[in-house]
């Protein structure tokens, strides 16, 4: 497979060729509106090739199988009039040169990231109206954007898992040469671009993969829907369609990385793994085009085979999302215990997690009543994202309630310190930065009734383990999808500000310190207190040491240590102070020397962090 160029569907090259899998086709043709109808030729292994001079940009199009069957493409780059609609052709290679800058990429070390769902980030809710917010993101000192799916999907409202058309941007985002130019925005303001896929299934409704050939396999299932053949009979097509997108998504439209939602239901037993195949892919064109590219694996088997590199039989991914981070903090903020957060709840837990970012590493859980996990001795620090809520945290809970909606404001600030601080990959979720209140819900516009129904009654049965007689807000209405949107008002609320302004300072110290940027993890280590009230984070450099100290407890609590340095820590931040919102007076220092001793005394619910020269 040639890594320089897309092959799969129609391209212009600079001459039009169409390239096309269905291998259980007799006859493929292509209809094009007041246009000749193209005979395709079939070629080896299922694919469809043919040569078009009159096939120009713009041309709508719709694929004829056996001279009876009209589908949309599905390797089409623009759906214009919807899922359901003609497919419009796309000269990528126009796309391709949108991105005019000397941006080579960025280092996921560096990152701090940005998560964001292109509907209701908005007012707007398009790619315009993110590029409108670039300049907030990098004052606040993001620098990379993570957007939820963006491949087109029913209707206008969905968070993009839906999606039918894996090439296609959705239309009412603004489309693929929108997109295109929201990357070449962000890069132009040093922000990298990550963009959720999902290679795992596809939506219910517009999806015509199916009707070319065996897409999807009956052997393995998925809680979404048919999981997709990527090693049954056939299977080298769908591999090839859904490599490609991969390359493309890089390559054109110069996305820095991709998040790849839910691996563990990429069911493959081939010799060689999709994704290590897909990590060698993006490993080539890495070399070949000295940019740095990279592959995010969501991933909640804790089984690190999927980060170890392909030389040491991994599957080469570059970090993986680290939801039992997530689990450990969120149960000791707010007390619940449902479902798979009855495995979490001590602070013990979340000093291991600090420390090997899994909890569980080859022990017991006993909500999967098994021996799970596996160590990740080794590992640096930026093969793990870690985050205190994402859009699956929020909107799958009943009333998509963010976690500034759970606890209180000094808790809040503790969550955002131990993250920052943490030796892994932090990430925000929308809004959280200023401690949004509206929720984010799970929303849909699905045109089939009936299907909009069974999502319903889905959504209904999915919340009756957690309440009884739950009854989420209706997914398909659009005030649930309008009440999901973030209030970007809030100039006169003092606590939305004093948490926005404590985001930026944490961010700009993470940045500033070159010992807390993710690596070997050696220099890091957390502790419990005596107490067991507090947790001690201490990352250790060659000329400085940063310590920070968080109060996971309703009551003040005074750590001690040995004063073995003439001077007493410098304080970098404290959440109890009152610039904060905090209760702490001034902007005094709470460090102070009692005999051979230096001394802390912290707030209940706060973090200090503090420079040791």
């Amino acid at each position: 497979m040639n890594i320089h160029q897309r092959h799969t569907g129609i391209n212009f090259h600079p001459k039009p060729e169409i390239n096309l899998w269905a291998p259980h086709a007799r006859k493929l043709a292509i209809e094009i509106e007041g246009k000749k109808t193209i005979v395709l030729k079939k070629k080896e292994r299922g694919f469809w090739h043919a040569l078009a001079d009159n096939l120009q940009p713009g041309d709508r199009y719709r694929l004829l199988i056996n001279e009876k069957d009209s589908f949309p493409d599905p390797s089409s780059l623009s759906q214009p009039d919807g899922v359901h609609g003609a497919s419009e052709c796309i000269n990528l290679n126009e796309i391709r040169n949108t991105d005019s800058t000397h941006w080579q990429g960025a280092a996921l070390k560096d990152l701090i990231i940005y998560e964001l769902h292109t509907g209701t980030f908005t007012p707007e809710g398009t790619f315009a109206g993110i590029a409108g917010k670039l300049d907030y993101l990098k004052d606040l000192g993001v620098n990379a954007i993570k957007i939820l799916p963006v491949a087109a999907f029913p209707g206008e409202r969905n968070w993009g898992y839906d999606g039918v058309f894996p090439y296609a941007v959705q239309q009412s985002y603004g489309g693929p040469v929108q997109f295109a130019k929201l990357v070449k925005a962000c890069h132009e303001k040093g922000i990298a671009v990550i963009l959720d896929v999902v290679y795992n299934h596809l939506g219910p409704e517009g999806n015509y993969l199916g009707a070319f050939g065996p897409a999807f396999t009956g052997k393995y299932t998925t809680p979404w829907g048919k999981a997709i053949n990527y090693d049954d009979a056939w299977c080298d097509g769908v591999r090839q369609f859904f490599l490609e997108n991969a390359l493309m998504w890089l390559r054109d439209f110069h996305v820095d990385g991709l998040r790849l939602d839910a691996v563990h239901a990429i069911k493959d037993f081939s010799p060689k793994h999709f994704l290590r195949e897909l990590s060698e892919k993006v490993t080539e064109l890495n070399r070949e085009s000295g940019k740095n590219h990279f592959l995010i694996a969501e991933c909640d088997l804790n089984d690190t085979r999927y980060i170890n590199p392909v030389e040491k039989d991994g599957y080469g991914m570059d970090a993986q999302w680290c939801d039992e981070w997530h689990h450990s903090i969120h149960v000791l903020l707010t007390g619940e215990k449902n479902g798979y957060y009855s495995d979490f709840g001590t602070l013990e837990q979340l000093v291991k997690s600090f420390n090997h970012a899994y909890v569980f590493t080859g022990g017991y859980s006993p909500h999967r009543r098994k021996i799970f996990g596996t160590p990740t001795d080794g590992q640096p620090g930026e093969r793990f994202v870690v985050f205190t809520q994402n859009h699956d945290q929020t909107g799958n809970r009943l009333m998509g309630d963010r976690l500034s909606t759970l606890i209180d404001f000094e808790p809040l600030k503790l969550a955002a310190g131990a993250m920052f601080m943490s030796p892994f990959v932090p990430m925000l979720f929308m809004g959280e930065e200023y401690a949004e209140s509206n929720p984010f819900l799970y929303f849909i516009s699905h045109g089939d009734d009936h299907l909009t129904e069974a999502v319903r009654k889905g959504r209904k049965r999915e919340f009756r383990d957690f309440i009884k007689k739950a009854n989420p807000p209706d997914p398909a209405a659009e005030s649930t999808f309008n009440q999901s949107k973030l209030q970007w008002n809030f100039d006169s609320d003092k606590h939305k500000k004093q948490m926005l302004g404590f985001y930026t300072k944490l961010i700009a110290i993470r940045k500033e310190h070159a010992v807390l940027r993710p690596g070997d993890r050696r220099n890091v280590s957390a502790t419990l207190s005596d107490d067991k009230k507090a947790i001690i984070l201490k990352h250790e450099g060659e000329k400085v040491s940063i310590l920070t100290l968080m109060n996971f407890s309703e009551d003040a609590t005074t750590l001690s240590f040995e004063a073995n340095q003439p001077q007493l820590p410098e304080l970098l931040i404290y959440s109890a102070h009152q610039q904060w919102g905090g209760e702490a007076a001034g902007n005094e220092s709470p460090w102070k020397t009692t005999g051979s001793q230096t001394e802390i005394t912290l707030h209940p619910w706060s973090v200090a962090i503090s420079i040791q020269k």
